[in-house]
Protein backbone atom coordinates (compact mmCIF):
# COMPACT_ATOMS: atom_id res chain seq x y z
CA UNK A 1 0.00 0.00 0.00
CA UNK A 2 1.31 2.99 -0.61
CA UNK A 3 -0.71 5.88 1.21
CA UNK A 4 -2.56 5.98 4.14
CA UNK A 5 -4.91 8.64 2.59
CA UNK A 6 -4.99 6.10 -0.46
CA UNK A 7 -7.04 3.86 1.75
CA UNK A 8 -10.73 3.58 1.49
CA UNK A 9 -13.23 1.92 3.64
CA UNK A 10 -16.48 1.26 1.35
CA UNK A 11 -19.54 0.84 4.34
CA UNK A 12 -22.91 0.03 4.32
CA UNK A 13 -25.55 2.55 4.40
CA UNK A 14 -25.37 5.89 6.46
CA UNK A 15 -22.17 4.93 7.09
CA UNK A 16 -23.08 1.75 8.96
CA UNK A 17 -20.63 -1.24 8.59
CA UNK A 18 -21.82 -3.81 6.11
CA UNK A 19 -22.12 -7.68 6.16
CA UNK A 20 -19.06 -7.77 4.34
CA UNK A 21 -16.93 -4.51 4.74
CA UNK A 22 -14.65 -3.66 2.29
CA UNK A 23 -11.00 -2.11 1.74
CA UNK A 24 -9.83 -0.19 -1.80
CA UNK A 25 -6.17 -0.12 -1.33
CA UNK A 26 -3.79 2.11 -3.86
CA UNK A 27 -0.98 0.10 -4.34
CA UNK A 28 2.50 0.99 -4.91
CA UNK A 29 2.14 1.08 -8.78
CA UNK A 30 -0.97 3.25 -8.35
CA UNK A 31 -3.45 0.30 -9.16
CA UNK A 32 -6.29 -0.31 -7.02
CA UNK A 33 -6.88 -3.02 -5.69
CA UNK A 34 -10.53 -3.81 -3.94
CA UNK A 35 -10.23 -6.05 -0.51
CA UNK A 36 -12.49 -8.01 1.43
CA UNK A 37 -11.67 -7.19 4.94
CA UNK A 38 -11.57 -10.78 7.00
CA UNK A 39 -10.75 -9.59 10.28
CA UNK A 40 -9.13 -7.13 12.83
CA UNK A 41 -6.74 -8.95 15.09
CA UNK A 42 -4.15 -8.89 17.69
CA UNK A 43 -0.91 -10.44 17.53
CA UNK A 44 1.82 -9.50 20.55
CA UNK A 45 0.45 -5.58 21.28
CA UNK A 46 -0.28 -4.28 17.73
CA UNK A 47 -3.05 -4.80 15.91
CA UNK A 48 -3.36 -6.11 12.03
CA UNK A 49 -5.32 -6.67 9.51
CA UNK A 50 -6.51 -9.60 7.06
CA UNK A 51 -7.08 -8.58 3.67
CA UNK A 52 -8.91 -10.64 0.66
CA UNK A 53 -8.49 -9.44 -2.68
CA UNK A 54 -11.96 -9.47 -4.61
CA UNK A 55 -10.71 -9.86 -8.32
CA UNK A 56 -7.21 -10.78 -10.06
CA UNK A 57 -4.80 -13.50 -9.82
CA UNK A 58 -4.50 -12.95 -6.06
CA UNK A 59 -8.24 -14.03 -5.63
CA UNK A 60 -8.16 -17.06 -7.43
CA UNK A 61 -5.08 -17.67 -5.50
CA UNK A 62 -6.37 -16.74 -2.62
CA UNK A 63 -3.97 -14.68 -1.51
CA UNK A 64 -4.23 -13.19 2.28
CA UNK A 65 -2.69 -9.72 2.48
CA UNK A 66 -1.96 -8.75 6.48
CA UNK A 67 -0.90 -5.35 7.62
CA UNK A 68 -0.54 -3.31 10.76
CA UNK A 69 -3.66 -2.08 11.40
CA UNK A 70 -4.31 1.20 14.09
CA UNK A 71 -6.63 4.00 14.25
CA UNK A 72 -5.99 7.94 14.15
CA UNK A 73 -7.21 9.92 17.07
CA UNK A 74 -10.54 10.46 14.65
CA UNK A 75 -11.07 7.11 13.95
CA UNK A 76 -9.79 6.88 10.65
CA UNK A 77 -7.96 3.27 9.58
CA UNK A 78 -4.18 3.47 8.84
CA UNK A 79 -2.61 0.48 6.67
CA UNK A 80 1.22 -0.11 7.70
CA UNK A 81 3.61 -2.35 5.60
CA UNK A 82 5.06 -5.63 7.76
CA UNK A 83 8.72 -4.77 6.68
CA UNK A 84 10.71 -7.32 9.13
CA UNK A 85 10.61 -10.74 8.63
CA UNK A 86 10.19 -11.61 12.42
CA UNK A 87 7.53 -9.20 12.81
CA UNK A 88 5.55 -10.81 9.40
CA UNK A 89 6.11 -14.63 10.79
CA UNK A 90 4.60 -13.33 14.20
CA UNK A 91 1.26 -12.48 12.29
CA UNK A 92 0.83 -15.40 10.08
CA UNK A 93 1.14 -17.55 12.86
CA UNK A 94 -1.47 -15.32 15.03
CA UNK A 95 -3.92 -15.32 11.82
CA UNK A 96 -3.11 -18.82 10.59
CA UNK A 97 -4.67 -19.38 15.03
CA UNK A 98 -7.64 -17.63 14.30
CA UNK A 99 -8.26 -19.18 10.89
CA UNK A 100 -7.98 -22.78 13.02
CA UNK A 101 -9.81 -21.48 15.97
CA UNK A 102 -12.95 -20.28 13.66
CA UNK A 103 -12.61 -23.90 11.72
CA UNK A 104 -13.06 -25.43 15.29
CA UNK A 105 -16.09 -23.19 16.42
CA UNK A 106 -17.69 -23.71 12.83
CA UNK A 107 -17.16 -28.14 13.42
CA UNK A 108 -18.58 -27.47 16.80
CA UNK A 109 -21.36 -25.79 15.88
CA UNK A 110 -22.02 -28.53 13.68
CA UNK A 111 -21.86 -31.36 15.58
CA UNK A 112 -23.71 -29.86 18.64
CA UNK A 113 -26.53 -29.70 15.05
CA UNK A 114 -26.09 -33.01 14.26
CA UNK A 115 -26.82 -34.34 18.19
Amino acid sequence: MKDNDKLNWNLGENGEEAEETTVTLTLDDDTTLECIVINIFQAGDKEYIALLPMEGEAAEDGEVYLYRYSEDEDGQPNLENIEDDEEFEIVSDAFDEMLDSAEFDELVSEDELED
